[in-house]
């Protein structure tokens, strides 16, 4: 048998598509930046902020505190870089320093520099290039203001400073946001789902007729949950149909039955009439505990309390009789007072009869059977037969299990009488004994007594 494929989370796909989708915003907006920065640093919209930095450290002064340049190794690596490069370094004492083939326009403009701190000088049309830069910088000679034509800004450094200031900040910061809402989002959206699923575990043969909730829930999700409806819809069609065949066939066969024992009262009395009375009324006792599970499926039990001594007093009675003629001893041990539990008298009067029905069939002929009535609500039915092992003591409880193969089952007594029991707020159960034989454990819900206050 190969194992079966393991479903595909529905959540996880949406989470990784919006992720994905979030992604590729996040490429199309990197993309349009880079795009605006080639440009602006084609069209000279941009200056690279290198250029003041290194005229600052190359312009020096000598022992005799006059202004020089010196060509350092910066500077010679920018006039590699930029052939036109030009510029003027003038002090707060006038003093001035130049470099490269100054137009004279600017140098005109260098003898009013100690009037100018900061400034871009761009071209009169458009796309209005960046010509030159006035800065106001601090080198080791001190301060000066420098005016000049530095080299446009590289696209290597506009993407490091675009990394830097930009992109690296909106990443984290979507990152963070979309791994705490996305999931937060998609969570909510399914939670109706997570709802319909837990109305669908509530669902077995007790509740038939419900049905899932189809309000609010998602349109995608609807044709499952209609499908789902409806299958329920057949189920209990079907098992109506079922319920009413057993329900019809149990009641057609009262009548044959009834006439089959009528017959054989009239026989003459001998082993093989007592024989065959014992099979029919066997058979009568299965088509009554048919009807039974029937009412029990169909009718609304009705809850009071009532008392459970006076109950098993009452079936003890009934019972005696069957009881001694089969060879057993049957008693009743009780409580000095009333138990008062909550039920149907003739529901659960099924129940204990079953029990010691079952006793009486199962235990060998002879012996002892007690029922044993506790304060706490529970009715014990012990017997001296052989006993039910631990690993058949589930199994007995299903409609016509055999315990050995030459027993003629159980039916569907104690299946129904747990049925009873289970609707009742109580369970039975096969414990064990000293004696060794079997012992069934009915515990019922205790009523609650009603105090009145002076």
């Amino acid at each position: 048998m190969t194992d079966r494929p393991r479903p595909r989370s529905l959540r996880r796909r949406l989470i990784v598509q919006l992720l994905l989708f979030q992604a590729g915003i996040l490429i199309v907006l990197g993309t349009a930046f880079v795009t605006y920065l080639v440009r602006a640093s084609e069209s000279g919209y941009l200056l690279d902020p290198k250029f003041t930095e290194v005229v600052s450290r190359a312009v020096l002064r000598d022992p005799g505190g006059s202004l020089r340049l010196q060509e350092t190794d910066e500077l010679v690596e920018l006039r590699k870089d930029v052939p036109d490069l030009w510029f003027i370094a003038r002090s707060d004492a006038g003093e001035i320093v130049e470099a490269g083939e100054i137009p004279d326009v600017y140098r005109q403009l260098a003898q009013h520099l100690d009037r100018i701190t900061f400034a871009d000088i761009r071209d009169t049309v458009e796309p209005f290039s960046l010509l030159a830069i006035v800065r106001r910088v601090t080198g080791p000679a001190g301060d000066f203001v420098i005016i000049g034509k530095g080299g446009r800004l590289s696209t290597t450094y506009a993407l490091v400073i675009l990394a830097n200031l930009l992109v690296i900040p909106i990443l984290v910061l979507l990152a963070i946001i979309t791994a705490i809402v996305i999931p937060v989002i998609v969570g909510r959206s399914f939670s109706r789902l997570a709802l319909v699923a837990q109305e669908a575990r509530t669902i077995d043969v007790v509740k038939r007729g419900y049905r899932l909730p189809e309000s609010d829930v998602p349109s995608e999700i609807m044709p499952m949950v209609e499908a789902i409806n409806g299958a329920l819809q057949r189920l209990d069609d079907g098992y109506e149909r079922q319920r009413r065949f057993i329900l019809d066939a149990a009641h057609e066969l009262r009548t044959p039955i009834a006439i089959l024992q009528t017959r054989l009262a009239a026989m003459p009395s001998d082993p093989f009439r007592t024989r065959l009375q014992n099979d029919a009324a066997r058979i009568a006792g299965l088509a009554e505990q048919l009807l039974d599970m029937q009412r029990i499926d169909r009718e609304q039990t009705h809850f009071h309390p009532l008392d459970l001594v006076a109950l098993c007093r009452t079936v003890v009675a009934d019972l005696a009789p069957l009881a001694i003629a089969t060879g057993y001893e049957l008693s009743l041990d009780e409580p000095s007072r009333a138990v008062m539990v909550i039920g149907d008298a003739g529901a659960l009067e099924r129940v204990v009869a079953n029990l010691v029905q079952n006793a009486i069939e199962h235990s060998g002929g002879q012996g002892k059977i007690d029922v044993i009535v506790d304060a706490s609500g529970t009715v014990e039915v012990a017997d001296d037969g052989p006993g039910i092992p631990a690993a058949e003591r589930e199994n007995v409880f299903a409609p016509f299990h055999r315990l050995h193969p030459r027993d003629h089952g159980a039916g569907l007594g104690l299946s129904l009488a747990r049925e009873i029991a289970h609707r009742h707020g109580g369970q039975i159960s096969i414990v064990d004994q000293p004696r060794g034989g079997a012992c069934f454990r009915l515990m019922l819900r205790l009523a609650v007594r009603e105090t009145t206050v002076a």
